[in-house]
Order: structure tokens, then sequence, then C-alpha cells
């Protein structure tokens, strides 16, 4: 065991290779804040989070101002400890994103090195639960792609072994998100997996009435159909559809989704690491629902998520959104609609620091003890 004697906080911002939308957003930007943490033994761990355009520098901030101070002199192993301070140090900000993204970075890299003095990659360190998870592809189901285009790639990416596609809904009129289904379930065929978001979008009833018509083409889950925030709505939407509900990815806490399980308001779980603050309750939160017999299927990330899918039983699925190919080529293998974790000690991503130093946006913040 070893102190932590540094702690540099750097952001990089990456584009999207493709236009993203849905029917409340646009993804253009992705913020990256970056935290390397040296201990007193020279061991570096490297952690991270994001946001989607906005934020960003308010994450490093709080991790410049606030939680890097406090962890300098700290034992790099007392991870629950250290999570839980940061917790508290924050009490007034939190539970909420920026404080839970800033927390993320640090835990994943308090994570990162663990796993490197241990030896052992985050599968295994964390669970070892399986050695590969099958992928359902987001990148080619954007609200503003048009059916033929939702086919081709839906198309494209079956042929190479994926078992699913993700399409965003949300279209003014219930007939044009019926349209596109319709289209993308006779090209695919009845085996094919289809998911739907709708990005917080719908209030009850028009969730339920969408709900209805989803249900003509066996939909695998119905995700984010009403404001995360609303328990007893996604319960009443629950309780009138055969369509799971999925739920998780605008959460930042365990408690919330205890909620939202003890309520039966969700069928699929989509915790994401960065949002509720770490692979610590990322954790957590997973084995929670693994209590009620629900799978774990987290938004976003893939790059991590590879591997915390693949510690735990109740993992179903992993997004497929390409998100650090400039800075981090090569941190997960494909292989006939399958993810596989890295072996190598760590997170398992390869982080690529010319490239980093190339698209960082802010100038580097070192923070460590006193001479």
């Amino acid at each position: 065991m070893a102190r932590i004697a540094c702690v540099e906080i750097l952001m990089v911002d990456l584009k999207p290779k493709v236009l993203r939308t849905d029917a409340t957003q646009s993804f253009v930007s992705q913020e990256t804040p970056l935290v390397r943490i040296t201990d007193a033994d020279g061991a570096v761990g490297v952690g991270y989070t994001y946001t989607i355009g906005t934020g960003g520098p308010s994450v490093v901030a709080l991790l410049q101002n606030t939680l890097a101070p406090r962890l300098i002199g700290q034992e790099a192993d007392a991870i629950q400890a250290i999570w839980r301070d940061m917790l508290l140090s924050t009490h007034a900000t939190a539970i909420g994103a920026i404080t839970s993204l800033a927390m993320a970075a640090v835990d994943t890299a308090l994570w990162d090195l663990r796993c490197k003095r241990a030896n052992l990659p985050l599968w295994i360190l964390a669970g070892g639960a399986r050695e590969s998870v099958p992928l359902y592809t987001t990148e080619g189901g954007w609200l503003h792609i048009e059916p033929s285009a939702l086919i081709e790639d839906a198309l494209e990416v079956q042929a190479k072994g994926f078992l699913g596609s993700k399409i965003k809904i949300g279209k003014p009129n219930l007939s044009e998100d019926r349209a596109r289904l319709q289209a993308l379930r006779t090209a695919v065929g009845p085996d094919y997996e289809i998911m739907v978001d709708a990005n917080q979008s719908f209030n009850l009833s028009e969730a339920i009435r969408r709900a209805r018509m989803l249900e003509d083409f066996n939909i695998g889950w119905f995700e984010e159909p009403l404001p995360a925030d609303d328990v007893g709505a996604h319960a009443q939407l629950a309780a009138q559809t055969t369509v799971p509900i999925a739920v998780g990815e605008s959460m930042y806490s365990l408690s919330q989704f205890k909620d939202y399980l003890s309520t039966g308001a969700a069928s699929v779980v989509q915790a994401d690491v960065a949002r509720v603050g770490g692979i610590t309750p990322w954790l957590k939160i997973a084995h929670l629902a693994e209590a009620y017999n629900i799978a774990i299927c987290p938004h976003f990330l893939m790059e991590l998520h590879v591997s915390l899918v693949c510690a735990v039983q109740n993992a179903r699925w992993l997004e497929y959104i390409p998100q650090l190919d400039l800075i981090a080529p090569l941190s997960m293998r494909i292989d006939a609609g399958r993810a596989y974790p890295s072996q190598e000690p760590g997170l398992g991503i390869n982080w690529d620091w010319d490239a980093i130093a190339h698209e960082t946006v802010m100038s580097p913040i070192e923070i460590m003890e006193a001479a």
C-alpha cells in the first residue's frame, strides 16, 4: 500500500465522428476531464469522466479546488473511505451531475491504480463473471437518420454478429416512430433485438400510448420514456405495458436506483459509471439490481463498461458508441458481435498521451505534497 503523492487534472474536448441527435438534444462535443493519481511508490492510475458539451470546466474546477487537495496523503487503496469523504466534502452540491462526474474521475483513477498494483485487469478484480459480452449498437440509430440509413446500419452490424440495435424515438407524430420501427423490424427479422430510447421526452399519457405501439414490434426495452426523477410515473407505465422499461443514465445515486427497483418502476438498469460517481457505486448498483433479478445494461462509456459488465453476473448487453478512438485506440476487442475486456492490469484503456496532449483544451493542473 502507498499514499497518494500527486494528482494531475487535464481536459480534452472530443468531437463525435457522426451527428448524434435525440428527442431532446444534440450531442455536439464530449468534454473529457482526466485525472492521473501517482502514489508514493510511483505507481500511476488514470481515471476520466465526460460531458456531452457543457459543464466540463465546472467538473475540473471542483476537482482542482475541492476534491484533489483532499486526496494528498490518503491511502490509495482505501477507495471506499475516499469515496465517502468526497461525498461528504461536497454534501451541499450532492447528489447531482457535476459532483458525481468529478468523483467518478477520481474513483476510476483509484481503481486503475489498485488494479495495476495488484497486476490484475479490472474485470477480474471487480468480480470476474464472464470473459465477453454481446454488443448492441446505438451509433446508427439517431433520431435524424432516415429509415433507409437505419436499415443499412443495422444490417451491416448484424452481418458482423451484433445481436441488436437501439434507435431513438420521439418524432412529433406516433406514425413516424411506427414507420421507422416497421421498416427496421421487416429488414432485420424477428430474432434481432431492437431497443428504443425516448430520452425523457414524453409525459405519462403519451408514454403509455407509444408503449402500446411498441408492443407490436417485440421491442427489447423502452428507454427513458419519462423524466428520470418521476419514479411514480415509471411505475404506472411499467404496470400498463409488456415492454421492459429501462432507466438509469440520468440517475446519480444508489438510493435513486433503490427507489426504482423497490417500486417495480424499472425492468432494465442502465447505470452510467461516470454519472453515478465511479466504479465504487456502480458495482453496488449492479449488485442491488441482481438482488431484484434485474439486468444491468450500462449507458455509453463502452471502453470502461466492458470490464464492469464482465465483472458482474447480471449484465446482459454493452452499448456500442465509439467514444475514445482519438485518444485511446484499441482499448476493446470486438469479435463476432461480442466485446472482450483487456487482459492488461488496470482499466484496460490504452491512453495515447501524445494525442491527449494535442487535444487538451486547458493547461494541466498538478496538485502534490508540499516539499
